[in-house]
């Protein structure tokens, strides 16, 4: 029950910063996918940066455990233009669409349901997609500072600074 209530919570906080930052707006979505309003994208890099950060210095400290899912190519790019598709199609990626749903944009609920929908797809095709998509390019349990053999903080400091030059670079081109 703890952790439903702290996935509540983090869920809600995620909502009310996501409304503020105003990247659940249908403008902003589609600026982001026409590459004219890159404040979805800043809130997106300011996320991982967080994230990153955050998450191995918990694990460094102890206080949590990684979970390192396998990189397959082949389910990553299938899924990425179904996302993408998707993305296009509703103008919400599932994220936005709850919050949008949540201030009372029932639009996004069309996008909600496909995204069931495309659940319950997926769960039926499974058995095919495992033995088949599932299986092209599959690289194991990997990491950038595995592959590269170096600290992850070291891998932490350059992804750092490349987010935050591309934050800036969007920042002095207005986008």
């Amino acid at each position: 029950m703890n952790e439903l209530l702290t996935g509540a919570i983090t869920g809600i906080l995620f909502g009310f910063i996501m409304q503020k930052a105003q990247v659940i707006r249908y403008d902003r979505q589609l600026g982001a996918l026409r590459l004219r309003d890159m404040t979805i994208v800043k809130f997106m890099l300011m996320t991982i940066l967080v994230a990153m950060v955050g998450i191995y210095l918990l694990f460094d400290l102890g206080l949590v455990k990684l979970s390192i899912k396998p990189l397959i190519l082949g389910g990553n790019i299938l899924g990425g233009m179904i996302f993408g598709i998707g993305w296009g199609i509703v103008g919400y990626c599932p994220a936005t669409a709850m919050g949008a749903l949540g201030e009372g944009r029932y639009d996004a609920a069309f996008g909600l349901l496909g995204m069931i929908l495309g659940a319950g797809i997926f769960a039926e095709f499974y058995p095919f997609l495992k033995s088949t998509v599932l299986t092209w390019g599959n690289f194991g349990k990997v990491t950038l500072p595995t592959i590269l053999g170096i600290n992850h903080w070291f891998v932490i400091v350059v992804l750092c600074a490349a987010f935050i030059g591309l934050f800036v670079w969007f920042e002095k081109k207005e986008l």
